[in-house]
């Protein structure tokens, strides 16, 4: 016996996979079915749990666990050939098709509406996005709405470019989350902004110019050219924004250039200067060459494949404290060895550091031993003159590294004497290059043995634990770089060259020269940045201007964790960034941004900055913008007091990080704006923005006001492409939101903005997440399917009214059960809302509207609604249920698919009045579906019951596709069932069910049959009544047995079923029992006329 198990687990990157088989009735893979001839002496069991879940009570498809012992039978096309006859020989007709009979078409109660079941994205979306804006349908729902505030601030975009797919994932998961709390009956409050300072924009301005151009660029001149960059810019994303249909105050975004902002800046800037948290000082930046400019931690980035060149060193000691008497009979052939990957430095080294837990070794170098052809087949890496030309040397190196250090230098290494870390202070060794005395001095624990030596080159002046160290010891910072790398006149023999090129080389070549170079070699490892003009920066020591987060790191601590973190791991990365943060070095050369508002007295450099200058400065700008600092005379800039002494004083001409402009938006937007209130109910940008606007927004605001500028925080990850590549142009693998909306060169067809969001909400953004066309034609195929359903409930309710809505205690059990369903999605949407996971929501509503809904409930509902009869009760009792799912679906699904929300809400073709009386006339007044307790407390017994009678109904519908592939039954209107089971209860339901008064109820509806029958025993069957049949498990237990046969009676002309009623009519001989019930009727004058 061949069988199959499997299980599935649902990811959103099989989800859709997963529903499309659920939709095949997993057919092959479970029922033993036989006949007459071939299954005669066959018995075998299918086994199919299908799993409730326990939060929501129900039906699941997608977790099922089969074994299967058939698997030549497809049974996938029975859901396809069930009872269309009579709804499509009517339709036929309808559509002018050629018929032989179709005197009852008028009859049939066809579905009727304008909603098209094309999208027409291109067209449509554009259209409803103006119907928006021309009715002002944020504002007014904003307006009405009569619960608490909701305030997302916006995480400004740089703008300095088109828009990405990260933009896009980040901004439609914000729409969604507003367009969710504007249904919750929320006052939401979002605007939109833009970060428009910094060297991005300033590089844009100089690269579209000459250069003869630039000579005459001026600071005014280049500052007006890049704000008209900048407004060009927002323009054009601000539309593609919209296109996405996100909501917002476009008419009123917050730009960090306008002026209001920027003295909002000055203000932040001056609170935590007067507080003493703003310093000048010199010590080690990051510094970018290629910008000429001081860089921030969330301005680097660290690419793969950074190769250094390293070497292996030696300082050569020249004496001992009289506590370390253990080395001078090693000296003068005794030296300190040290690793570097920036041999550049070495000229600005002013100590050699260990650590003093660490134990040392004075090791003797046999250099006979040295392998020096070994080296020479690599180019890169070579042996310094040093071990060729010493006969006796002795070297200081870490203990447990002497085996690692013989291996790489391809020597014997052998130990002559052991001592600490300790014992190595204040020993002293000559510079090897400027032939000065320098001191052995104890650094951090930053110095350990899983690389290098054990001893540390120490330069303040180009690191900043260096720089740390430097400080205990009163050590000099040395920095003999200039702003584009270049070596200065203090660098001696180096002077002018690029310490990142030819001055590196050099450096090496005179320590090779002088003696002193163990080994230079390739050395791979990340390295910083400068991520806007993607070339390599350099630590080193200028006068800069800095917050000390150390004056307030405990408070920021104490701030991240008040916040609510989605996910929570977001906390643990953004605390233990905070907790090692160094001082923020916040000023920048560069002259396109808010002025750091400080004079300088023209001989003793001092600066000057108080609250007065400070607050004088923050009204000028309020009233001109910082250009006044620039085009301004310094007597103008200073407070009255002061204008006397101008002549004594000059205008600083750095300005701020860009950083510290966006991480004062809480200040400049939160705590300006009418409506807005501060701290925000929630941040949500990317997961890089743990070092970057998160940061520096805790940071300002803590510094200021002693907490944390957001209540909550989201984090998503990035985009990557279908295959999980990082997207670049030059990989050609780039996926244009745009191009997806409106299509393009490589993408014919357009998907629409409502598809794009759909992947949006498809997706776990809390992990980096792929999109390509195949993912999109996925998205595409579901959203079809939903608009098809949704389509199906406006064309049955086009003769709707609310008046005709059926009491829940009247609706047969199958409309109660469908109504617990729907509460139950409904809660669990919810909820998926509350807690920020869409995907979850997709889940959900693909497989309620899909499979739930669609493949059963409406499929059973067309004989209802198609022939039951225009005013008939088993009508109204269907279009009630319909009704409620309509007005639900829509409006669970409008925060995620707007358009389409809206698109079906102008066509319901009845009004809809919401919980605070008013109509609405747009999706989003119509407020979020209240729960109905009533339908969720369905009982749990007839849960339980209803979910065998669907797993019944998948296990008969194999059995009609037996009898179908058997030329038995053409539709499934042509068999009669028969059933038998093991467990009497069930028996005695099924018997009820046969027999129930409410047709709606009965077995043959639900099966889609035109007769069920319950045998009391299987004795008196045979194959020449019941030619097909098989038999299943429910819950591993109870046996249930499935015969078809032919139906008994004759064909009934108006819905095909099957009947032994038909011909007993003399005025309609052609007609059933029933079908003669309802043309006995009055006909409508809406169904006459159609």
């Amino acid at each position: 016996m061949e069988s199959t198990h499997f299980t599935k687990t649902l990811t959103p990157a099989n989800f859709y996979k997963l529903t499309k088989m659920a939709l095949q009735s997993s057919s092959n893979r479970a029922l033993s079915l036989k006949n007459c001839s071939s299954f005669r002496n066959t018995t075998a069991v299918s086994l199919l749990h299908l799993r409730r879940s326990s939060s929501a009570k129900v039906l699941s498809f997608l977790h099922v666990t089969c074994y299967s012992t058939c698997s030549d039978i497809d049974y996938s096309s029975s859901s396809k050939r069930r009872s269309r006859g009579p709804v499509m020989a009517a339709k036929g007709k309808s559509e002018g098709e050629k018929q032989e009979d179709g005197k009852y078409k008028h009859t049939i109660d066809l579905p009727k509406t304008g909603f098209g079941l094309r999208a027409n994205s291109v067209v449509r979306e554009p259209e409803i996005q103006k119907l928006w804006d021309e009715n002002q349908v944020f504002k007014r729902v904003t307006g009405r709405n009569s619960g608490g505030s909701f305030v997302l601030h916006d995480g400004p975009p740089y703008a300095n470019g088109d828009l990405h797919m990260g933009h896009a994932l980040n901004k439609i998961l914000k729409d969604i989350i507003n367009r969710y709390k504007l249904l919750q009956n929320f006052q939401v409050h979002y605007v939109p902004g833009w970060d428009c300072h910094g060297l991005p924009i300033e590089l844009k301005v100089l690269q579209s110019m000459d250069q003869d151009a630039r000579k005459d660029l001026t600071p005014v001149k280049l500052r007006a050219k890049a704000a008209k960059f900048a407004k060009t810019t927002v323009k054009n994303q601000m539309a593609a924004f919209k296109r996405y249909g996100v909501w917002g105050d476009w008419d009123h975004p917050y730009l960090t250039l306008d002026p209001e902002y920027e003295a909002a800046q000055i203000e932040v800037f001056g609170q935590m200067a007067l507080k003493g948290y703003i310093y000048r000082g010199r010590k080690p930046v990051h510094w970018s060459p290629s910008s000429r400019t001081a860089l921030a931690e969330a301005e680097l980035e660290y690419p793969e494949g950074h190769v250094s060149k390293s070497i292996y060193a030696v300082f050569k000691l020249t004496s001992t404290p009289t506590s370390c008497n253990v080395l001078d009979e090693f000296i003068p052939n005794l030296g300190l060895a040290i690793w570097t990957t920036t041999p550049w430095t070495i000229p600005a080294n002013a100590a050699v550091a260990v650590n003093s837990k660490l134990q040392y070794a004075v090791v003797e170098v046999h250099s006979d031993d040295v392998d020096i052809t070994a080296s020479s087949g690599d180019k890169e890496k070579r042996i310094g003159n040093l071990l060729k030309e010493h006969n006796k040397l002795y070297l200081i190196v870490g203990l447990d590294l002497v085996p690692t250090l013989e291996a790489k230098w391809g020597l014997k290494l052998s130990v002559k004497a052991t001592l600490t870390g300790a014992d190595l202070e204040n020993c002293r060794y000559v510079h090897p290059i400027e032939q000065r005395e320098c001191p052995v001095v104890i650094g951090g624990d930053y110095i350990t043995t899983e690389s290098g030596t054990g001893l540390v080159h120490t330069a303040p002046g180009h690191g900043q634990e260096d720089y740390i160290t430097g400080l205990k010891y009163n050590l000099p910072v040395f920095s003999p770089v200039d702003d584009a790398g270049l070596f200065t006149e203090e660098a001696g023999q180096f002077n002018g060259l690029d310490v990142l090129g030819n001055g590196n080389v050099a450096v090496i070549e005179c320590l090779d020269n002088n003696s002193s170079l163990i080994m230079v070699e390739p050395y791979k490892h990340k390295y910083p940045y400068d991520w806007r003009t993607k070339k390599p920066t350099i630590f080193r020591a200028t006068e800069q201007w800095f917050a000390s987060v150390e004056g307030f790191r405990k408070a920021a601590m104490e701030a991240i964790s008040q916040v609510t973190w989605t996910p929570p791991q977001a906390e643990n990365r953004i605390s233990s960034m905070t907790s090692i943060r160094n001082d923020w070095c916040i000023s920048r050369q560069r002259t396109w941004g808010v002025p750091i508002p400080v004079f300088y007295h023209v001989e003793s450099k001092e600066p000057l900055m108080n609250e007065e200058t400070i607050d004088h400065i923050k009204s000028m700008i309020s009233q001109k913008g910082s250009d006044a600092w620039w085009y301004m005379k310094v007597e103008e800039l200073l407070p009255e007091k002061y204008r006397n002494e101008a002549s004594n004083y000059i205008k600083g001409t750095d300005t701020m990080d860009v950083w510290f402009d966006s991480g004062s938006s809480w200040a400049a937007v939160l705590g300006k704006r009418k409506g807005l209130s501060y701290p925000a109910d929630l941040y949500i940008e990317g997961t890089d923005q743990h070092r970057g606007w998160f940061q520096s927004s805790l940071l300002t605001s803590v510094a200021t006001n002693g907490k944390a500028p957001y209540l909550g925080v989201v984090t998503h990850g990035f985009v990557l492409d279908e295959k999980g590549f990082k997207m670049s142009k030059s990989l050609g693998n780039v996926v244009d939101p745009r191009t997806v909306i409106e299509g393009g060169k490589d993408q014919k067809d357009p998907f629409g903005a409502d598809v794009l969001r759909l992947w949006v909400s498809s997706v776990d953004y809390t992990t980096d997440v792929t999109i390509g066309n195949k993912v999109l034609r996925q998205m595409s195929d579901v959203y079809r399917k939903l608009r098809g359903t949704l389509r199906f409930l406006l064309g049955n309710l086009h003769d709707w009214k609310a008046d005709y809505a059926v009491p829940y205690s009247e609706l047969p059990m199958i409309d109660q059960y469908a109504l617990f369903q729907l509460e139950s999605v409904v809660k669990n949407i919810t909820e998926s809302y509350d807690n920020y996971q869409f995907f979850k929501i997709f889940q959900t509503i693909q497989r309620f509207v899909v499979v739930d809904l669609s493949n059963f409930y409406l499929d059973v509902a067309k004989d209802r609604l198609y022939v039951g009869g225009t005013s008939s009760s088993t009508r109204r009792t269907c279009q009630t249920v319909l009704a409620a799912h309509l007005l639900s679906v829509v409006r669970v699904i409008a925060p995620i698919l707007p358009h389409l929300a809206e698109d079906v809400w102008q066509n319901i073709p009845f009004p809809f009045t919401a919980e605070d009386g008013e109509k609405a006339t747009f999706v989003f007044e119509s407020k979020w579906p209240v729960l109905n307790a009533r339908h969720l407390s369905f009982p749990e017994e007839e849960v339980i019951f209803w979910e065998t009678i669907l797993e019944m109904r998948t296990e008969v519908n194999k059995v009609l596709e037996v009898a179908r592939t058997k030329k038995l039954i053409g539709s499934s209107l042509e068999a009669k069932v028969y059933l038998h089971a093991s467990d009497t209860d069930l028996v005695s339901r099924l018997v009820d069910m046969c027999a129930s008064k409410n047709e709606a109820d009965t077995l043959h509806r639900i099966f889609i049959t035109s007769q069920v029958e319950i045998l009391p025993s299987l004795e008196n069957v045979s194959e020449d009544n019941i030619p097909c049949s098989g038999e299943y498990l429910i819950q591993n237990e109870n046996k249930v047995w499935i015969g078809v046969s032919r139906a008994d009676g004759l064909k009934c002309e108006r819905c095909w079923n099957f009947s032994s009623q038909v011909g007993n009519y003399q005025d309609h001989p052609s007609l059933c029992g029933r079908c003669h019930s309802v043309i006995g009727q009055p006909i409508p004058a809406l169904a006459a006329a159609s």
